[in-house]
């Protein structure tokens, strides 16, 4: 089992806490993204990034000094946005960080496929960002069937936890031989089921959190999965994607 998992727009450089055990296996592609961007003006890169001035700046300064082999901080803890919070690898035992180097994979944009220590370094791209590298319209051109080749060399299950920006990436080329199960984590209204990004993204996190406590690598176990007042609901869950409710919006 493979678990996919969206990065955050937030990062940190964390050098101190746990050491790299290797870097990014698509290294070479991130190079020449990095290529892509420096050759953009402050203000082209200021318009790609869709972000105000004080943050524009900071990733200027990010980008023009960016050294993709040194001082670098394990993804899984340079990612602060909301799943992060919720995973909150910090507190993680050492079963929990053995489980999630063997299960979790984190899309990037810059990095295509992370393992969680993987060492990286702050960068700010989304997966839909308007950027040309090499001649490729797009980051998804640019990426193409990679991501999901080097997931099915790795498994025949991957567990989706990623949103549908970074999950795209991946689902369209995976053969057909691996089976690809969406979690939805929702609130029912009038009989639909609804979902809100920020609940989304603490579910997503928490879930993370919550395999690797309980060690899971059978699909019948993901089912189980009860915190943050979630419940599996077989009513609205095809083979395909697990609904889970929240019970105190019901």
């Amino acid at each position: 089992m493979r678990i996919i998992l969206s990065p955050a727009k937030k990062m940190n450089v964390d050098t101190d806490s746990l050491a790299p055990q290797g870097l990014p296996q698509f290294l070479p592609e991130s190079e020449r993204i990095k290529m892509a961007l420096q050759a953009m003006s402050d203000k082209q890169l200021q318009t790609l990034w869709s972000c105000k001035d004080v943050l524009a700046k900071l990733n200027v300064e990010r980008l023009r000094a960016m050294d993709l082999h040194n001082n670098l901080t394990p993804a899984i803890l340079s990612y602060e946005g909301i799943a992060y919070q919720y995973m909150a690898p910090s507190v993680f035992e050492n079963g929990h960080f053995a489980y999630v180097q063997e299960h979790l994979r984190i899309l990037s944009s810059f990095y295509g496929l992370l393992r969680p220590f993987d060492g990286v370094t702050p960068y700010r791209l989304e997966m839909q960002a308007k950027l040309s590298v090499d001649g490729h319209r797009n980051l998804y051109d640019f990426w193409g069937s990679k991501l999901a080749k080097q997931l099915a060399l790795e498994t025949d299950f991957v567990l989706n936890l990623a949103s549908k920006e970074y999950s795209k990436a991946v689902a369209p080329y995976l053969p057909s031989g691996v089976c690809f199960l969406t979690c939805t984590f929702g609130e029912l209204k009038d009989g639909k089921v609804i979902e809100k990004g920020t609940l989304c993204k603490m579910a997503r996190g928490q879930m993370v959190r919550w395999l690797a406590e309980h060690n899971v690598t059978e699909r019948a176990d993901i089912r189980k999965f009860d915190e943050l007042g979630y419940r599996f609901a077989s009513a609205y869950s095809t083979v395909q994607n697990h609904v889970f409710i929240k019970a105190d919006a019901c």
